[in-house]
């Protein structure tokens, strides 16, 4: 998964104004600590972080 694609299914998923704020102030356990931005910073892949959101947030697997 691109960076793009996984911007693109954050807004699609949460809102793009909640997307946002998801990814620079949410602090997930699931990502070591981290917040989306950080966890992507640090090196982890689009998908790992998708499907931890995934999880998190309980989205149905068919939008997974």
């Amino acid at each position: 998964m691109r960076h793009t694609d996984f911007r693109e299914r954050m807004a699609e998923e949460f809102g793009r104004l909640r997307a946002e704020m998801l990814a620079e102030d949410h602090v997930m356990s699931e990502l070591g600590g981290r917040t989306v931005d950080q966890a992507l910073e640090a090196g982890l892949s689009p998908k790992q972080v998708w499907l931890a959101l995934c999880e998190s947030f309980e989205v149905p697997a068919a939008r997974r």
